[in-house]
């Protein structure tokens, strides 16, 4: 049962919010939202948690103590920090709170990451966030899980306008995600290295003209270059996703052949712009 000290069944007022990460997500969810007076928030990094009450989220000095008396967690740290996550502070979330996983990792790994918050009282909600985080609050957010019906009009309250159950299964919203993902990854380091290769022979404006010829929507040339600046801005973290996907993959029995390969050159792009920088 709720813990009567969680706002669980009111959304008509604002629920209290706890963030545990305050990178990219954490700042433009808060930035677009009016959570003043109703949110906490952790993260490892000083810098980042010195960020927080520029837009409106407490900084707690410590994780139990961003926790305390919340009724929604948005766990938004990183792909390969999402099980730990679970792991360190899922025994601080008040029982019956909902611990929403908006990190982008394998079912399997969303499932493991349940079994840990749902032992410590905690509802464990699977949330896929299914676009770019520069809509904010109205990025689209898939839910799955048990609880994903519950915790939608929560979620509702707290600003996020473009939320959708696909199922009581947890890794469903994930598996969605991470198989998508496979695509649009594959993609970006598919035209980067097509480019590259196009360069190093002095001939990228016959190739880019040449697919431009078999695909009149936006030129490649215009593809490409967006492309690159995500793998470049977002390598890291779009390389940590796409080891989820290639953990999907092998557990749906599927070889992820492509997927290895989109690990490696959206790691190399954004490590050649670190270089490029330190440089500089």
């Amino acid at each position: 049962m709720p813990s009567s000290t969680n706002p669980l069944s009111a959304p008509a007022s604002p629920v209290r919010v706890a963030l545990i990460g305050f990178g990219e997500a954490g700042e433009k969810f808060a930035r677009s939202a009016n959570w003043q007076g109703h949110a906490r928030g952790w993260d490892i990094l000083p810098e980042r948690r010195a960020l927080m009450a520029r837009y409106g989220v407490e900084s707690a000095d410590s994780a139990e103590a961003a926790l305390a008396d919340c009724g929604v967690l948005l766990s938004l740290v990183t792909a390969d920090a999402a099980l730990e996550a679970a792991r360190q502070y899922a025994a601080l979330l008040p029982e019956g709170s909902f611990w929403c996983d908006m990190n982008s990792v394998s079912p399997d790994t969303k499932r493991q990451a349940a079994a840990l918050v749902e032992a410590g009282g905690g509802r464990y909600v699977d949330v896929a966030v299914m676009a770019p985080v520069d809509a904010a609050l109205a990025v689209p957010l898939l839910l799955s899980g048990p609880h994903a019906a519950g915790v939608e009009p929560l979620l509702a309250a707290l600003g996020f306008s473009n939320t959708r159950v696909v199922g009581d299964a947890l890794g469903k919203a994930s598996a969605i995600k991470m198989i998508r993902s496979v695509m649009i990854k594959g993609i970006e380091a598919l035209s980067d290295e097509c480019a590259s290769a196009a360069d190093a022979a002095g001939v990228f404006d016959e190739v880019m003209a040449s697919l431009d010829a078999s695909e009149k929507t936006a030129g490649w040339a215009e593809k490409v270059a967006y492309n690159r600046e995500r793998m470049e801005v977002h390598g890291l973290r779009r390389a940590a996703e796409m080891e989820e996907s290639a953990r999907t993959l092998e557990g749906l029995g599927i070889e992820p052949v492509m997927t290895r390969g989109t690990i490696v050159r959206q790691r190399r792009a954004a490590k050649s712009t670190d270089k490029g920088k330190e440089a500089a």
